[in-house]
């Protein structure tokens, strides 16, 4: 059981763990939207992505709407719930943190706050990463206050 240490393998049942299956890559992330329009139109003016489907309409329990960006392999899902709280997002609560997007470089940020300022979208300074030597960072937010990052690692470029 290469790459469990022991203190994993005591957890989880002292050492008869069945072997572990691949994941392939992270297919889709799920976001909980106030109105779904309205972000989609955001995910795609601002960050790029394109529209790629559609579930649900204004009677059901909930809509979707699946955005793809040319850059990445994962895709996006908005989805607004009819019964959708109105508090803003809050990554001190238990679920999502934050979303972090990478970028090739140093320079790619500049030019993302180039096109943050372009789109009205207050960010931060680029700043120094505090998890990874070397890395930068720009910390924005989408219309429902979910926190996004620009990360440019470059132990990681790719």
């Amino acid at each position: 059981m290469a790459g469990v240490d022991a203190a994993c393998r005591a957890r989880i049942g002292g050492g008869n763990v069945a072997r572990m299956v691949e994941l392939a890559g992270v297919h889709h992330l799920g976001l909980t939207v106030t109105d779904v329009e309205r972000s989609a139109r955001w995910y795609c003016d601002v960050l790029g992505f394109h529209e790629i489907g559609r579930v649900g309409g204004a009677d059901d329990e909930r809509r979707k709407v699946f955005l793809r960006h040319d850059g990445l392999t994962v895709r996006l899902g908005l989805v607004e719930h009819r019964a959708t709280s109105v508090t803003r997002f809050d990554e001190t609560a238990p679920g999502l943190d934050h979303l972090s997007f990478g970028v090739a470089g140093r320079a790619a940020l500049d030019e993302w706050c180039e096109r943050l300022t372009a789109h009205d979208v207050a960010f931060s300074p680029v700043a120094d990463s505090r998890s990874i030597a070397g890395a930068s960072v720009v910390v924005f937010r989408d219309p429902d206050n979910i926190q996004l990052e620009l990360f440019a690692d470059p132990t990681n470029p790719g």
